[in-house]
């Protein structure tokens, strides 16, 4: 397997030479620098830690400024790591945005945008009870029945209702690159990807 880590600038659409227009993901992959290596007989897996992102030298405690100098690096703001990595690199060797091609498929890690508090209208897409007649009101986005009275006598685990929306850790499988800017470290994905824009995302294959 092969990745990088990258940060969601925004959407945008391109082109095709048959005319056709494909919205697409633009994100910023790289360039990430290794900075360990773990292999089967030290760590019992292999991998490699890779980190992206400038991080203020004040905001680094001395072990993790002393983790970073051993790959020749200033600290960073984010790592990550792949396992069984396909490519060889050693630590302070930098991985940029050309180790993929245009045309191959790759997944994308992301996280979605946290909506807070739902109800079941926007979480879930319920129609809510009904309209205002016989004396109810404000029943629109009501959740209605829950559950049974005698028999159950209790809520079934996995209910749906309202609650926490958003926030969540999303893989979005099988998306193609479309483009690449290796000057800018910006690669094209087909579709959306999870995340806000400015957001940390995993590119890999």
């Amino acid at each position: 397997m092969k990745g990088i880590i990258g940060k969601k600038i925004g959407m945008t659409s391109i082109f095709g030479p048959d005319g056709k227009q494909t919205s697409c993901t633009v994100i910023e992959a790289g360039p990430c620098v290794v900075t360990q290596v773990k292999t089967s007989d030290n760590d019992g897996y292999t991998a490699h830690q890779l980190a992206f992102g400038e991080k203020s030298e004040n905001r680094a405690i001395a072990s993790v400024r002393g983790h970073f100098a051993k790959a020749s690096s200033t600290p960073k703001s984010f790592v990550k790591e792949f396992r069984d990595y396909s490519l060889e690199k050693n630590v302070g060797e930098s991985v940029t945005c050309d180790i993929f091609v245009e045309g191959e498929k790759v997944d994308v890690v992301g996280t979605t945008k946290g909506k807070g508090f739902q109800g079941v209208v926007k979480r879930h897409g319920f129609s809510g009870v009904g309209e205002q007649s016989h004396g109810q009101h404000d029943r629109q986005r009501a959740p209605g029945s829950i559950g049974n009275s005698s028999d159950a006598s209790r809520v079934f685990k996995g209910m749906r209702m309202a609650g926490r929306m958003g926030g969540d850790r999303v893989k979005v499988k099988g998306l193609k690159v479309v483009k690449i800017f290796a000057e800018k470290n910006y690669i094209l994905v087909s579709g959306s990807v999870p995340g806000h824009n400015g957001s940390i995302v995993f590119i890999q294959n």
